[in-house]
């Protein structure tokens, strides 16, 4: 995929998290015209000669905003859904039409706002977004994306501040998991901009101790 396609389809994903990861499954038995229905949708929207559902079929069938990170499904690869994946995420949604699939987005937003949640989307939207083999990093300008969207409307200033340090910095290309995860603490746990509960000789990534440096010789 060249770089410009590939840029913009992660950037859509990445927009689209907090909409999908989060819905309780229904105790309901999915019928077996639910069910063909569902399949009907997948042949409708699959590749014929890869038999999956890729970016291209996604984004015709306008619902990759509505699916790329879905959960429920548990897709394995960003962008590309199987049949059994697509069949477990709607059966999951209780949806076996588009229109199904758009009314589930206050729900599935209200979802994963809430705190027993949060944590486990924030870390999967990272695992998400790691699409190649044996991948365990992501690039600085796809985390600052992923920041603004997963982060941005409850911790406002600290991605801000964050995401403009990670823009200037020349000491790290890519954020890892222990990385993402630490900013997630240092959200929950660190009055913000005091800090004064941030020790740096507690377990915190490095590169949030230079994080926290960089704020304290801006409001020096």
């Amino acid at each position: 995929m060249r770089r410009s396609a590939a840029s913009k389809k992660k950037s859509d994903s990445v927009t689209s998290a907090t909409t999908d990861l989060f819905r309780s499954g229904s105790s309901k038995a999915t019928s077996s015209k639910e069910m063909d229905r569902i399949d009907h949708l997948f042949n409708q929207y699959a590749n014929s000669s890869s038999n999956l559902i890729d970016p291209e079929g996604i984004e015709q069938s306008y619902i990759y905003s509505l699916l790329s990170h879905c959960r429920k499904m548990k897709a394995e690869k960003q962008g590309y859904f199987t049949q059994e994946e697509w069949r477990r995420g709607l059966k999951a949604l209780r949806a076996d039409t588009i229109n199904k699939l758009k009314k589930a987005l206050p729900e599935l937003e209200k979802e994963v706002r809430r705190q027993t949640n949060f944590a486990d989307f924030y870390a999967y939207a990272f695992r998400y977004c790691l699409t190649e083999e044996k991948q365990k990093s992501i690039d600085i300008e796809t985390i600052c994306q992923l920041l603004d969207i997963v982060m941005g409307s409850t911790f406002r200033a600290q991605v801000d501040y964050f995401v403009e340090y990670l823009k200037i910095q020349n000491d790290y290309k890519v954020i890892n998991m222990d990385q993402w995860m630490g900013f997630y603490r240092f959200c929950n746990e660190i009055s913000f901009p005091e800090m004064t509960e941030y020790n740096p000789e507690l377990a915190w990534p490095l590169v949030l101790d230079s994080f926290v440096e960089w704020i304290s010789e801006k409001q020096a």
